[in-house]
Order: C-alpha cells, then structure tokens, then sequence
C-alpha cells in the first residue's frame, strides 16, 4: 500500500533521501513522499519556491500555520489540514487550528481573520477578490509586498495539495495518531486516513 493511486517508485538515492528525511524527522515514511517520490527534484523546488515567498512577507511561523490550515481546509485537503493543523497545536493550543479548520477564527487576532479569510478565497474563487479585500488586508496592517508574498504562498500551497488530493495521497495514520483529538475531528473532509 502506498497512500496514493500511484505505485511507489524504484528506490534511487534522491528517494532514499527523502525517505531518509522522514525517517529522521517522525520515524516512519510519509504517505505524500511515496507519492512525491516519483519527482524528489519538484517538491524540493516547490518548497523552496514556497519558502521564498513566505520569506518575503517577514510574518511568523504561526501566521504560515493559519494561512496553510486556512487554504488547505478550505480546499477540502484532508492530509495538509491534519498535517499543519497539528503543527499549529504544537505551537500553541489545539483550539486554534481546530477553530481553524471548522471555519470559525474567533481565537485569531483581527489580521489573521483577515489573512485567513483571504486565504481561503484564494481557495475558493481566487475570480470573487475585489479591491475592498486588499484593503481590508492593508487595513489589518499588511502592505503591498506582503500581501503579494502571502498570496504567492497561498498559490503554491494549493498546487501541492492539489497534486496531493488529485493522486489519491492519504494521511498517514501515524499523523492522525499523533493529533490532538480537536485537530483530529475538525477534519470532516477529503480523503480518508490510511489504515
């Protein structure tokens, strides 16, 4: 079983690399690199595309938390939403990416309800942003450089949940284990978690 629609590729030292990475990091290989395996090259340049634009908006790691809970969620995307959720809880309490993850942002500050709820436009209908949306954004105290940066982050969060959820990935159970069990029920949608 791999987690996803696709056969685990042939082991080559970039997969070992990545597998290794993981072994390190939570002693188990994650269902999303068997998948991503099959191009090790193209998630590390996605998440270094990420990086960069995440960098640039100098926000914190808890604003990158509330901005990938709220597009992953928003997307349906189970695995990213567990995933980043838990890195949330860890961070600061399980409350907030569960609230995060139902919708309801009340433990938030008034700029990260508006960086969510930009999010999770950008998720939704990226066609429905108006002007009064950037304002609102700068209102809450982002600039222009910022306000690029977090959407760029955004963009790219949904392209690798996309090929996630378009390949069949499923959350690891080891993950879902792992989970504060108010992350773990707020996560009603997308795939399953493999058993």
């Amino acid at each position: 079983m791999t987690g996803s629609f696709l056969e685990e590729p042939p082991l080559s030292p970039q997969v070992q690399a990545l597998y290794d990475d993981d072994l390190a990091d939570g002693g188990y290989v994650w269902n999303v690199s068997r998948l991503w395996a099959h191009q090790p090259d193209t998630m590390n340049g996605l998440f270094d595309l990420m990086s960069k634009a995440f960098k640039a908006s100098g926000l914190s790691f808890r604003q990158r938390g509330i901005l990938v809970t709220a597009t992953a969620s928003a997307l349906g995307d189970s695995y990213c939403s567990l995933a980043w959720g838990g890195k949330l809880a860890a961070a600061s309490d399980a409350t907030l990416p569960a609230g995060i993850l139902n919708g309801s942002d009340a433990a938030l500050t008034d700029q990260e309800k508006t960086m969510a709820a930009w999010a999770r436009k950008i998720a939704k209908d990226p066609n429905s942003t108006t002007p009064t949306d950037i304002e609102e954004l700068r209102n809450s105290g982002l600039d222009d450089e910022q306000i690029f940066a977090i959407t760029v982050f955004a963009a790219l969060r949904l392209a690798f949940s996309t090929v996630n959820d378009a390949l069949g990935a499923q959350p690891d159970a080891q993950l879902a284990g792992s989970l504060p069990p108010e992350v773990r029920s707020a996560v009603t949608f997308g795939r399953p978690v493999a058993t």
